[in-house]
């Protein structure tokens, strides 16, 4: 069995990932180029996206997911009400299709919960109203 031994010690120091993009510098952009409304928008997707896979919607069965955590998921969906209610007004024409999506995360929190809150005390109602 046999190894193969770097020739060099320029060969041994070199970083056998060196020219791919590390995934922290795919998203650097310089903010003053990116609009209010699309980094609004890109918050929204990635509090959306992190309180989905906190309440198990990623995998088959939401209820037995590995994922599935209600405490993480509240938080989460209570800043992206905050958020939504706070910059409605900004968000155009879409913002129908991003309450639709709010209050559809509000229901799966409802669902997954096995004492579910009142209506008005689920994560973020206090600032879009009770959720059914």
């Amino acid at each position: 069995m046999t190894t193969e031994q770097p020739t060099s010690a320029d060969q041994a120091t070199e970083n056998p990932l060196e020219g791919h993009l590390d995934a922290r510098e795919v998203e650097i952009v310089d903010l003053a180029d990116v609009s209010a409304q699309e980094i609004i928008f890109r918050s929204i997707v990635v509090l959306m996206s992190a309180a989905a896979e906190k309440l198990g919607l990623s995998d088959e069965d939401p209820a037995s997911s590995p994922r599935l955590d209600l405490d993480e998921s509240r938080k989460l969906i209570t800043a992206l009400a905050g958020l939504v209610t706070g910059s409605a007004e900004h968000l155009g024409p879409q913002a129908r299709v991003v309450r639709d999506g709010l209050q559809g995360l509000q229901r799966a929190f409802r669902e997954a919960s096995a004492y579910p809150d009142e209506p008005g005390e689920g994560p973020g109602e206090k600032f879009t109203g009770p959720v059914y």
